[in-house]
């Protein structure tokens, strides 16, 4: 599909990526680069890498796909700077848990025949960070939602889209704005719920999560994401997140007085809603 793709920022996602797209004979060259030595210095040695760069700008020069998978919050920085170095039919995309601001920083910045940049974030992933943890499967029937803008070359968003199905992933296409409503509730929201919850046990005796079993670690599980980089996503979508928490503690109070008022019924029915819509997942 494509003879040179680029992978800025060989993480958890963008190792997969190149681990992914080398197995399934989606690129024949694969390069990569690392604001991190270290980083680089792992690429190097990983099967799937067949070149590292010390700069951005070097790793993409020739490729035909750049995939920036770095904190979103240099996302759009980083894209801006190296568009200079692209071939005008390059094709850019992101793995950004984060979509409205990251679209508003480049809109206008790119020439109308120049390369094209369309945002992606495949819903995949894990609480672990780093290319230690990356594997070629990990994209394997996940969901990915794209976000092209409406001027978008059609070619292009066909493109990319046939590249994310050929990683076997559920394509859906959504504006950034929607984007981020949807995420906001299905994604962040949850691990703010995570992080309040083993924040709040914290407090307690120590000896308690002893005494735990499998239902906190599965509900807390994704506490253990990488916190800077959930800081960086929560502000970039704060005002989504807000609503999503507005709503929650709305929902959150119907429980509350549900047991206050020993309401056996709206009880059961808020604990019945609840197993059917996760029966459902």
């Amino acid at each position: 599909m494509f003879q040179q793709i680029t992978i800025l920022g060989p993480g958890l996602l963008g190792a997969s990526l190149a681990m992914a797209a080398k197995s399934s004979g989606l690129a024949t060259r694969v390069h990569t680069w690392s604001r991190r030595a270290e980083t680089r210095e792992l690429s190097q040695q990983a099967d799937w890498c067949d070149a590292v760069f010390d700069t951005a700008e070097a790793a993409v020069d020739g490729s035909e796909l750049i995939i920036i998978c770095t904190p979103v919050e240099t996302i759009a920085p980083l894209l801006l700077r190296i568009v200079g170095h692209l071939k005008p039919e390059a094709l850019i995309t992101d793995v950004g848990s984060t979509k409205a601001q990251i679209c508003r920083g480049i809109r206008g910045q790119l020439a109308a025949n120049g390369p094209t940049f369309i945002g992606s974030h495949p819903m995949a992933g894990s609480e672990r960070t780093g290319m230690a943890h990356a594997r070629a499967d990990l994209f394997q029937g996940a969901c990915c939602l794209m976000t092209p803008e409406p001027e978008a070359p059609e070619l292009a968003v066909t493109r990319l889209t046939a590249f994310w199905q050929a990683l076997q992933m559920r394509i859906a296409s959504v504006s950034p704005e929607q984007h981020d409503e949807i995420v906001a509730h299905i994604s962040h929201l949850p691990h703010l719920l995570a992080s309040a919850l083993c924040g709040y046990l914290a407090q307690k005796d120590n000896n308690w999560a002893n005494f735990a079993g499998g239902g906190l670690r599965d509900t807390s599980r994704i506490a253990a994401g990488d916190p800077e980089l959930w800081q960086q996503i929560v502000l970039q979508n704060r005002h989504q997140i807000l609503r999503a928490i507005a709503g929650f503690e709305h929902e959150l109070d119907q429980l509350k007085n549900a047991v206050l008022s020993e309401d056996s019924a709206a009880l059961t029915d808020h604990l019945a809603r609840a197993k059917h819509y996760r029966d459902q997942l």
